[in-house]
């Protein structure tokens, strides 16, 4: 078997690894909602629990909420709505603006969600994670809010003057 170069390369390929690992685990879900006959791709799932959990949303509120692009929320809800998951309404006190809520069809999916498939993912996801030394969540947690602290960049520049 080929030596696995991104995990030898430890810290350096982080990014990758994580990715690939994301990548994994979101195809591995995507069977399982499939299996469950589930309508949606693994992805598209974050926006519809935003808006359940929050309320109506402006694509820039869910952009912020869910840390993606307004063009990929912008894209995702076109889908939804397509779907007959979202609908748009036009703000009452700025019409440019535009609030996604659940359609009925939305709320009824959101609460099968909830009753029968999350669980089941949440359940296998824990089962990989919980024999892990220490709390993966909280670990990435930790590392989100050390990059919000402190980007790459600038520890990077701080670096280039010591001796690595």
């Amino acid at each position: 078997m080929a030596e696995d170069i991104v995990r030898a390369l430890g810290y350096l390929c982080l990014g990758t690894r994580l990715r690939r690992l994301g990548e994994q685990v979101q195809a591995e879900t995507q069977r399982i909602m499939e299996r469950m006959d589930a309508p949606l791709q693994a992805g598209q799932y974050p926006l519809l629990a935003a808006i359940d959990r929050l309320g109506p949303l402006s694509v820039g509120e869910l952009a912020e909420t869910l840390g993606i692009t307004q063009p990929g929320v912008t894209r995702m809800a076109g889908l939804l709505a397509e779907a007959g998951y979202l609908t748009a309404r036009k703000e009452a006190g700025d019409q440019r603006i535009r609030r996604l809520a659940l359609t009925e069809e939305g709320q009824a999916l959101i609460a099968r969600s909830k009753r029968d498939i999350w669980p089941l993912i949440e359940a296998a996801v824990r089962s990989v994670c919980d024999p892990l030394d220490g709390s993966l969540i909280d670990k990435l947690d930790q590392l989100e809010d050390a990059l919000a602290e402190a980007p790459l960049d600038r520890r990077a520049r701080v670096l280039e003057g010591q001796k690595l």
